[in-house]
């Protein structure tokens, strides 16, 4: 486990979040969570990759969307961070302090996850109506909005309708919304797919810096999307994905989600590890080189 740098001011399941007063300094974390708990062990590279990736996607749409973020240099962070800044480079990113509007704003271009055990039952998900004859990673015809309300550490997010968003948020910024979050993804998923990966869904959070909306925390990552390799997609079956799956299938397997989840196989931790820089580097275009301090 990385050694604590300075007591954080708020944490996430992967993230350490510092209030320096007007910004924030974020910190993802190695920690890997999955079915809602926080696993007692590692993945190595994994912070890095997250705020990485991040940092491409706020670059690449900048000119689509304004951000939260300053600078990923930690020579631009605070003093009392200059011990820790091995520990820091690569992981952290400074960013301007938004007030978060309380929703996940979810894109699914693809069926599967917990849209498809409600297309399953009813036909729909969130409240939109499918067409019939759909199955497992079936493409949809169009990419559908689809918000979950965003719930504290330990609890659920739940699958709200546009309609319930509009009565929590108000028509003009559920609409906003929507449609920032339609158009990252239609652009997210054309660049992704010249690159061999499909982006079968992913979630993007937003708030308010004075009255300006602006995308914050992660932005299409292996944490908060699916990314399957078109080479070898299929509908109607799971589909291989570079992000924890090794893990969520080997705790599948080896736990019966009662007590505290147990360790995982070095193997697991090796295998996740590595399909996670190897999205860094399919998308980017990068090789994958652990960042030094600078």
């Amino acid at each position: 486990m990385a050694t604590q740098i300075i007591r954080p001011d708020s944490q996430g399941k992967v993230r350490d979040i510092y209030d320096l007063g007007d910004s924030l300094l974020i910190v993802a974390t190695d920690r890997i969570s999955a079915f809602d708990y926080i696993l007692p062990d590692e993945i190595p590279f994994k912070g890095e990759v997250l705020t990485r990736i991040s940092k491409f996607w706020f670059e690449k749409f900048a000119d689509l969307v304004p951000n939260h973020m300053l600078s990923c240099n930690v020579s631009d962070f605070p003093e009392r961070f200059a011990p820790f800044a091995t520990y820091l480079a690569g992981r952290s990113m400074l960013v301007k302090k938004a007030k978060p509007v309380l929703v996940e704003c979810i894109v699914r271009g693809y069926l599967t996850g917990s849209g498809k055990k409600t297309y399953d039952a009813d036909g729909t998900v969130c409240g939109i109506k499918l067409p019939t004859g759909l199955t497992e990673a079936s493409k949809l015809e169009e990419p559908i909005f689809t918000p979950s309300t965003k719930a504290a550490l330990g609890d659920h997010d739940e699958n709200i309708s546009f309609e319930q968003l509009v009565n929590l948020q108000g028509a003009e910024l559920a609409q906003k919304l929507k449609d920032l979050s339609l158009t990252l993804y239609t652009a997210a998923a054309d660049y992704a797919a010249s690159r061999g990966i499909i982006i079968a869904d992913t979630k993007f959070e937003f708030g308010m810096l004075g009255d300006e909306l602006i995308l914050i925390d992660e932005c299409i990552t292996p944490d908060s999307s699916r990314f399957w390799p078109a080479a070898t997609y299929e509908s109607g079956k799971v589909q291989p994905s570079y992000d924890k799956q090794f893990v969520r299938d080997w705790l599948n397997a080896n736990w019966d989600r009662t007590g505290e989840p147990p360790a995982l196989p070095q193997d697991i931790i090796e295998k996740t590890s590595q399909k996670y820089r190897e999205a860094f580097s399919i998308l980017t275009g990068l090789e994958f080189v652990h960042e030094e301090a600078r």
